[in-house]
C-alpha cells in the first residue's frame, strides 16, 4: 500500500510523480504559494482538490497531451474561427472566475485563483480569451513553462468559444516553439480534437526535455490574430 506523503509547509520540495499512488496523488497539502506551484509543475504535478478537503497533489497515469500540429479542426470549426475576437492575457481573472463558475463542482476555489492571479502578474499564467460583440464568451488559462503549456481549465458560453480559444493557443504554441500542451486528466472531448493519451513515465520525459527551453514569459498582451 503506498503512503501519500504529506508536504512540509516550510518547503516546496515534492516527491518523485513516479510514486504517486493508483489514482494519482503523489502528495497532499502544503499550500498554493505560486513558488511551490511553480516547482510542481516542473515536476509534472498540479494541485486538484474540492474546496472541503486538504490540498492534493497530482501526476496521473495515463496523461493527456496536444501536440500543437495535431490540432484537428473540422469544418465548423474552421468557419467558427472567423465568428469571434480572440485577445491575449487582456482579463486573466475574468477568465479563471468563469471556469470556475460554470461548474457545479470546482477545484477553482478563491485561494486557487488568487495564486494564478498572482503568477499571472509574474508572467507565467495566461489566458486566452474569445469574445463576440465585445463580450466575453469564452477562454481558457493555463500556465507557461519552459518549452510546455499546462492547460488548467475552458469555459463555454456559446457554442464553439472555448475550442477557437485552444486552436489558438495551438498557434501560439508553434509560435513559440513550444513542444506540447498539458490537458492533464484523459478526456473524450480534447482526444477529439487531437489530444492523445501517454504515460507518466513518457510524459516526464517529455516534460524534462521542455524544461530545458528557455520559455517565453511575461504577458502576451501583444499577441494579435
Amino acid at each position: 500500500m503506498i503512503i501519500v506523503p504529506r508536504l512540509s509547509p516550510y518547503s516546496h520540495i515534492f516527491p518523485d510523480p513516479r510514486t504517486a499512488s493508483k489514482e494519482g496523488i503523489v502528495a497532499y497539502g502544503g499550500d498554493l504559494h505560486p513558488q511551490r506551484i511553480l516547482a510542481a509543475y516542473k515536476r509534472g504535478i498540479f494541485p486538484w482538490f474540492n474546496e472541503d478537503d486538504p490540498i492534493l497533489w497530482w501526476s496521473p497515469d495515463p496523461r493527456l497531451l496536444l501536440f500543437p500540429d495535431d490540432i484537428k479542426i473540422s469544418r465548423s470549426l474552421k468557419k467558427s474561427l472567423k465568428k469571434f475576437e480572440v485577445r491575449v492575457d487582456t482579463d486573466f481573472r475574468s477568465v479563471i472566475k468563469m471556469c470556475g463558475a460554470v461548474r457545479e463542482e470546482t477545484w477553482i476555489v478563491p485561494e486557487l485563483i488568487e495564486a494564478f492571479c498572482e503568477l499571472h502578474e509574474m508572467g507565467f499564467a495566461h489566458s486566452i480569451e474569445t469574445y463576440r460583440d465585445g463580450e466575453l464568451v469564452g477562454g481558457l488559462y493555463g500556465l507557461s513553462l519552459g518549452g510546455a503549456f499546462f492547460g488548467e481549465s475552458m469555459f463555454s458560453l456559446v457554442s464553439d468559444a472555448s475550442k477557437v480559444a485552444l486552436v489558438r493557443l495551438c498557434d501560439i504554441a508553434k509560435k513559440f516553439d513550444f513542444d506540447f500542451i498539458d490537458c492533464q486528466i484523459p478526456s473524450e472531448h480534447l482526444k477529439r480534437l487531437g489530444a492523445v493519451e501517454v504515460s507518466r513515465e513518457k510524459f516526464l520525459e517529455l516534460l524534462d526535455n521542455a524544461m530545458q527551453k528557455s520559455g517565453k514569459y511575461g504577458k502576451w498582451e501583444d499577441i494579435c490574430f
